[in-house]
């Protein structure tokens, strides 16, 4: 009987219909295995995935293969963004068995849940043959069997394990991550390492606070080039904005078509920053049109933003999305069809499959003539229009905490920059006037739903589907994300309610996910007891959870003036400074926050009857010294600490620049302001 058909997750969801017995995650499925004695096979993945859809056509729904699962195992089939303990547990053992990790991921497991056999996509005859073969080993090796799986369960012990060396994160140590970064930079197409090439977003954070602090030009281009090589790249939506997952070349050409949620806020907030500290142009539109995308395509109205729009549509990747010259000139007429395919780069060879090219931008726009941008603009809407009669990819519309906090805080600073950078004679004022308040609306509606749905006697709940809150437990992630959320929401709305709720979060995570020696774990003290409780210092595709739990600390220290959460984010990021000079591509947001420290982080009050229109106010947000925090508002409006007993000077707005609360003198003028603040 396949039990997947009520479940809240659309990856489970998919599922439902396989001949196979799927469970759910649950005690009841392990009780069946150890009551039939049999092993448990977990297969984990997401509802995006391309080669999770490949293995659930091939093997999944095939009979046979479904007979040989029911037969002889106990099968389990998780959401990995709904149960990222879960997920992480079993992909430390995956990696710790085959040295790599991905998705799908397979894993035989004993009725404790203890591993002896570990994969990933395996096709359809392999793995008929791995079934048949781990079920004779069940049956006739059992010794062996348990032997590898208490080897496993150690190996994920040591990975896992808390407690290790400290050490301060100082400027050398910043400086030196800084430096391995630009010897690991690829200076022909942007970015680090080869194919597959990620989106770097918490380098990227990383290099630009780096920049601020110290001057250096090298963490400022290498920002700059990659961020346009990307905006240019086919991994960029060039007609409805928003980034894929990655790029499957080292180019950035043809990407993996998934468009995720953490990746496209953790981007916004790259391009943001990149536009407020340079005024780039190109950084500026794409930020705009990320902010778009966020608000339109992946936020779900009354609730918050959605998981991911999937990387295949009916089963093919990019179908949606990737055009040949005929279908440009089909959509276009032929003068704008040449017009089109020699802006896009699409060619009779294609750069994709069967002659097909993902659009990518060969010409700078930005900067061209007005007509030149007028034509430009008027093809995009056409090809959008075009596209929109396609079959479009399927949407995970779960609402996850964690990724809802990174977005909300992308737009709460892309509203703040918005606000400082755009004036009536812009040429696109009235498009930015529109985006913002779509998107502060989209932000505050999640804001809302993580507050009052998510939040559940105290306690944050990980995932929430059409409304309702699912039953898996928030994460450490989930905590650090929505708390430094509603610090930048405290900072741009001056809500006092919004900063309450933050310290609250951090009250739970400090007291139930709290580890020996400043460290932290994944998962909460009363959490389900798996077998190793995960404890990861790593940043990969999201921040971890310690990452995003020390931003929030930061924050809200600055924001209040109490130490004590400053001095846990110190301790903390003590456990992951051993990791940041040696491996800074897997330490971005943790080197982003010890940034931030490093420079202080300035704390900005101005007092004003204008919060909104205030000069000092943009000036404030415009020259913020590298994660500073800004709050703006009448003298001791209430639930805002920062403007506590700080009054107007002789009835004029000031500006109240400080670090630890010590601060200087008041100004009156924009100019004393940014003189303070360089």
């Amino acid at each position: 009987m396949n039990r997947l058909v009520d479940a809240t997750s659309p990856y489970l969801l998919q599922h439902a219909d396989n001949p196979v017995d799927w469970w759910e995650w649950s005690d009841e499925a392990f009780a069946e295995a150890k009551r039939r004695d049999v092993p448990v096979l977990i297969s984990v993945g997401y509802a995006a995935c391309h080669w999770c859809h490949v293995m659930a056509h091939e093997s999944f729904e095939d009979a046979q293969v479904g007979a040989l699962m029911n037969d002889n195992f106990v099968s389990i089939k998780v959401d990995r963004e709904e149960r990222p303990d879960v997920d992480a547990v079993y992909m430390t053992a995956t990696q710790a068995m085959t040295g790599q990790g991905g998705w799908p991921m397979t894993v035989f497991a004993t009725p404790d849940g203890t591993p002896f056999f570990c994969g990933t996509y395996f096709p359809r005859p392999n793995f008929i043959q791995l079934l048949q073969s781990v079920a004779t080993a069940w049956r006739e090796q059992r010794e062996a069997v348990l032997g590898q799986g208490a080897a496993v369960v150690e190996a994920i012990g040591g990975a896992q394990a808390v407690g290790g060396p400290t050490a301060p994160l100082d400027a050398p140590l910043l400086d030196a991550a800084a430096a391995k970064l630009a010897s690991e930079y690829d200076a022909t197409n942007g970015g680090f390492g080869g194919a597959p090439k990620f989106p770097p977003h918490m380098n990227l954070l990383f290099l630009l606070r780096h920049h601020q602090r110290t001057g250096d030009p090298t963490s400022l281009e290498i920002t700059r080039h990659t961020a346009e090589a990307m905006a240019r790249g086919g991994i960029y939506d060039q007609l409805a904005g928003g980034f894929a997952r990655y790029s499957v070349d080292a180019h950035w050409t043809v990407p993996h078509f998934e468009k995720m949620l953490y990746d496209n806020a953790l981007l916004l907030r790259v391009y943001t920053q990149l536009w407020r500290l340079t005024g780039d142009p190109l950084a500026r539109r794409v930020a705009r049109d990320t902010a778009r995308f966020l608000a339109d395509e992946m936020h779900r109205p009354g609730q918050g933003f959605a998981s991911a729009l999937d990387a295949d549509t009916e089963g093919v990747e990019g179908l949606t999305y990737a055009w040949t010259p005929a279908q440009l000139v089909e959509a276009l007429g032929e003068e704008d069809g040449r017009f089109a395919a020699d802006l896009f780069t699409v060619t009779a060879d294609g750069t994709f499959e069967k002659g097909m090219s993902v659009l990518r931008l060969a010409r700078d726009v930005d900067d061209a003539a007005p007509e030149v941008r007028a034509r430009w603009q008027q093809v995009v809407g056409q090809l959008l229009a075009a596209r929109d009669t396609r079959p479009q990819p399927a949407l995970d519309d779960k609402v996850v905490a964690a990724w809802n906090g990174l977005a909300i805080t992308a737009l709460a600073e892309f509203q703040q920059v918005a606000a400082g950078h755009v004036s009536p004679q812009d040429a696109d004022a009235n498009l930015m006037d529109g985006i913002t308040i779509v998107a502060d609306g989209a932000m505050r509606q999640a804001a809302e739903h993580l507050a009052t749905v998510h939040l559940v006697d105290g306690r944050l709940r990980r995932v929430s589907r059409d409304g309702k809150v699912g039953e898996p437990a928030g994460v450490l992630e989930d905590y650090g994300c929505v708390a430094e959320a509603f610090c930048a929401l405290h900072q741009l709305t001056g809500e006092g309610r919004w900063l309450t709720v933050a310290g609250e979060l951090l009250d739970t995570a400090l007291a139930r996910f709290a580890a020996p020696g400043g460290a932290f774990y994944d998962t909460a003290d009363d959490a389900e007891r798996l077998v190793a409780r995960p404890a990861d210092p790593t940043d990969n595709a999201t921040p971890s959870g310690r990452s995003a739990l020390i931003a929030g600390l930061v924050a809200y220290s600055a924001l209040t003036g109490e130490t004590r959460y400053r001095e846990a984010a110190e301790a903390a990021l003590g456990t992951v400074a051993p990791i940041v000079g040696q491996h800074p591509r897997f330490t971005g947001y943790a080197a982003t926050v010890g940034e931030a420290l490093l420079s202080g982080p300035y704390e900005i009050a101005v007092v004003t009857d204008d919060p909104a229109g205030d000069p000092l106010v943009t000036a404030a947000r415009r020259h913020a010294p590298p994660g500073a925090v800004v709050v703006a508002g009448r003298p001791d409006q209430p639930g805002v600490p920062l403007l506590a007993d700080r009054p107007l000077v002789e009835g004029r707005s000031a500006a109240y620049v400080c670090r630890g609360f010590v601060c200087q003198r008041p100004v009156t003028s924009v100019e004393e302001l940014i003189a303070e603040l360089g």
